[in-house]
């Protein structure tokens, strides 16, 4: 009796902690109390950015930021330089997984992608950015697709610029022959960055502003 009473205070003692096994088991994600799933890097919301990838929560402190400026270059292109703090591009092949401060950037002219970056230049043909204003936004995602976040709010920065064409019509002072000459010409002439205006969405760079130039 001794030995049956032994035996089942053994097996009762291994259904316990199977048991407890189940119940305490920790997966990559869990629920929050707000029903938002979390994750070993922040916290991933419901809300997405208009692309439809989910944001990724960080704390304040240390979270990642970029910066944008924009200039008119030559061949009919424009500059495209990214300031990073908090953040390191990850090489292409990298494993799809989030890792804190690392990642990749999207750039977009009024709101339609145009790369991925994973780099901190690029040049913008100028065929993408037509005669008029037009609003040049980088924003930070991790190496899973989800975007960096603040407060809610992507982990961005934009750029206003404003691109004007020559509109066909020569301009300039006849010479002797009574030629025109044209005081515009096709090419840099055309992509002056006038109209400026400065802006960012999003946590963007410390100072707070992209710069168009």
């Amino acid at each position: 009796m001794s030995w049956t009473r032994g035996l089942l205070t053994v097996l009762a003692a291994c259904v316990l902690l199977l048991a407890g096994s189940a119940g305490c088991g920790s997966g990559d994600a869990h629920e929050g109390k707000s029903g938002a799933s979390t994750s070993p890097v922040g916290k991933i919301l419901d809300g997405t950015d208009k692309e439809g990838r989910h944001l990724r929560e960080v704390d304040k402190k240390g979270a990642p930021e970029v910066g944008i400026e924009v200039r008119p270059d030559t061949d009919d292109t424009w500059d495209v330089r990214l300031t990073v703090h908090n953040f390191r591009f990850s090489p292409a092949g990298t494993k799809s997984q989030a890792v804190a401060g690392r990642g990749f950037a999207y750039l977009f002219v009024d709101d339609r992608l145009v790369t991925r970056l994973r780099g901190t230049a690029y040049r913008l043909p100028a065929r993408l950015v037509p005669r008029g204003t037009h609003h040049v936004t980088a924003r930070l995602y991790a190496d899973d697709g989800t975007v960096w976040a603040v407060n809610g709010e992507p982990v961005e920065s934009t750029a206003d610029i404003t691109a004007s064409e020559p509109d066909g019509t020569a301009s300039g002072t006849p010479d002797a022959s009574g030629a025109v000459t044209p005081s515009d010409t096709p090419g840099t002439a055309g992509m002056s960055a006038s109209g400026i205006n400065l802006r960012t969405g999003g946590r963007g760079s410390p100072e707070g502003v992209g710069k168009a130039s």
